[in-house]
């Protein structure tokens, strides 16, 4: 992957210290942080990892949920509300990987007003190629043992359900 150039400081922990001296509740500003700057890098490096196989993280997303599904299609609608993105954002991901052959837009049988995305035979296999690619590279989180990996997930469950994701 790409050679990063690394701060010779963490910007995080300077900027929590600007932000203790103007504001409350640092802690939760250094985790809030923390975490958003993660997901860049996590996104980055996997984007970067699929690139080859013409995906981005989000596209894959798109694929392993219809994989997911119990016929391999979705509606638009469904696939936004699963993985909570805009319906402008879903038509744009549905219409690059129909362009590259990896889901084909089906007439919804029974809602004519709606679209289904369906998996094809070319999406399956890249979506299964891009999977091992994904886990090769242990998603990007080498860094953490697979208990610090639970550790984390436990730690982000509560937030996530008082949010309303579950």
């Amino acid at each position: 992957m790409a050679e990063r150039n690394p701060l010779p400081f963490d910007p995080i922990e300077r900027a929590a210290r600007q932000w203790s001296q103007h504001h409350p509740e640092t802690a939760r500003m250094r985790a809030v942080t923390s975490l958003m700057r993660v997901h860049q890098l996590v996104l980055s490096d996997l984007d970067e990892r699929l690139r080859p196989l013409g995906l981005t993280f989000a596209r894959y997303e798109v694929l392993v949920l219809l994989s997911f599904s119990r016929h391999g299609s979705l509606s638009l609608g469904k696939i936004g509300e699963r993985l909570q993105v805009h319906a402008t954002s879903v038509t744009s991901l549905v219409q690059r990987l129909a362009a590259a052959g990896l889901i084909e837009r089906r007439p919804h049988p029974h809602d004519g007003r709606a679209v289904l995305a369906a998996l094809t035979d070319q999406g399956r296999q890249t979506m299964e190629q891009a999977t091992r690619v994904i886990t090769d590279s242990g998603f990007a989180l080498t860094s953490l043992s697979e208990e610090e990996c639970d550790q984390l997930s436990a730690l982000l469950r509560r937030p996530r359900a008082a949010a309303g994701d579950f």
